[in-house]
This record gives C-alpha cells, structure tokens and sequence, in this order.
C-alpha cells in the first residue's frame, strides 16, 4: 500500500481530478493540485480537498511522488514533454484519460527514464463537471481499468492498483490499450451517441410534462461536455465509427421485424436483451 508520507500532486481539478484529491485526503495523504483556473483551486483549499494548490507547475511539481493527470486527454503528451524536468527522480505518473492508444505510447517515448507513466481509466463519472461536484461515492459503483504495457514495471503498475483500492472502486481490471479503446467504444461511446441522437431527434423540450423513467434513464448522459466528449470520439474514431455500424445494422433489424410483424423475432430478441441484461444486475 502506499505509504502516507508520499506526496501526490494532481494536475487538473475537474470531477475527476477533484473526486481523487477528496478521496486522497480523506484516507490521510498529503495532496496537492495544479489547475489554471484560479476559482478551481480557492474552491479545493477552502473545502480542504488539498493541502495546496497552484497555476504554475514549478512551484508544486518538485515535491510530487506521485502525480495523477486529470487533463483533456490530446493535452497530456504535451504537459509532459513540457513539464517532465521539474519531476524529481522516480516519480509514479498516472492519468485518467478515456482513451489509450493516443495517448499512451507517445507519452513513454517521450518520458525520462527514471519516470513511470501506467496509464489507468476510473470508470466513474457524472453529468455535471468542475471541482465543486467532487464525490467519492461514484468510485464505489464504478470499475478501474488499467492499461499497462511492456514498458511498465510490476512496481509502476502495483501503484496504480493501491491508488485504485484507496479510492474504493468496486472492481479493478487489466486491458491492453488496444483492448480498453474497442471496449470503450461500445460501452461507453457508442452510449453518448445513442444519448446524444435520442436528444436531437426531435426538438423535444415541450415533452418534459409528459416522459417517463424510460426517455430520463436513456438520456441522462445526453448532458454532455461537448469539448472533452469530442476529443474522445476523435481519438477512438476507428472502433467508434465500427460499432456505430453495428448499431446501425442491429436497429435495421428490428425496423424490418416490427415492419413484417414478426412476433416472434421480437420476443426472441426481447428475450435475448433481457438474459443479457441481468449480467449487469449482479
């Protein structure tokens, strides 16, 4: 486990950002956080979620053990080659990007050699974001995926597993890079699009008298941060773009078996959706 006398420093306070540092200091470590908007950091020090905060990287950065990146994921590669120097030896970096493959092997190209970069995705979020929103309630329903490589160290990768059982996260996995991008296409991506399509089908607004608990669940992630959610589709468009398709194909295939009344393809693909549906219930 980590030791508590090792210092972290979290560079971006936005949910994700900020839910760590909360969870971090509520187990007794030391934390400290970089953010360039200044209303970010007043915020995180007068609800004691760090011990200091700064929006200039000098001034923190030398003290880190540990650093967690809660940055916009095509900003990391850049954050490093700019501000790797002021790391002291040894330093564990980590991040919480929904991407990998863009992100992950320029960023070990690039890296000092005495530096670790294990790159991890906490699978927690909410629809709302900034600092002000930290919880770390949502890490106790939520899965933590690391995606480590041939250039991690059983150490580096050991370090990401503490920090994911600090937080208390229900469930923690190991994927390749490549592996965690195609699964988040579908279980995450393709979601928002179907969220975000639902929304704009029909300019819908006059129905909020009447929706029920189906159109609110289908649509809570339609609530979206256009800027990040556009970086992350960009970057996984080859495996987004796919399962767009299979969508594509499958909701075809129900129009044509609604279209034939073919009662019984119905069932048996209400029945299908339902069986695998209760996975998810366990």
């Amino acid at each position: 486990m980590i030791e508590k006398n090792k210092r972290f420093c979290i560079v971006g306070l936005g949910l994700l950002g900020g839910s760590y540092a909360k969870g971090l200091k509520e187990k007794g470590y030391i934390v400290d956080a970089i953010d360039l908007n200044e209303e970010s950091i007043h915020y995180a020090c007068e609800n004691h979620l760090i011990d200091s905060g700064s929006t200039h990287c000098e001034e923190l950065l030398p003290h880190a053990d540990y650093v967690i990146l809660g940055l916009y994921p095509t900003l990391i590669v850049e954050w490093i080659k700019t501000n790797q120097y002021l790391l002291k030896e040894n330093v564990f970096i980590t991040d919480v990007s929904g991407v990998k493959r863009a992100i992950v092997e320029d960023v070990q190209a690039i890296l000092r050699d005495d530096l670790e970069f294990t790159a991890s995705h906490p699978m927690a979020g909410r629809e709302v974001s900034g600092v002000k929103f930290s919880n770390t309630e949502m890490f106790k329903v939520a899965n933590f995926i690391i995606t480590p490589t041939a250039q991690n160290t059983s150490q580096g990768i050991a370090f990401v597993n503490d920090l994911a059982q600090l937080l208390e996260f229900k469930r923690i996995t190991t994927l390749t890079c490549e592996e965690h991008d195609k699964m988040i296409g579908f279980l995450s991506q393709l979601t928002h699009v179907i969220a975000v399509t639902l929304m704009n089908t029909n300019d819908n607004s006059y129905l909020v008298e009447y929706t029920g608990d189906s159109f609110r669940d289908l649509t809570r992630i339609a609530k979206i941060n256009e800027n990040l959610w556009s970086e992350l589709f960009l970057l996984n468009k080859d495996y987004l773009l796919e399962e767009i398709d299979d969508f594509m194909k499958e909701l075809t295939h129900f129009r044509d078996t609604l279209y034939n009344e073919d009662t019984e393809e119905m069932k048996r693909l209400f029945i299908q959706s339902t069986n695998r549906r209760k996975y998810f219930d366990q």
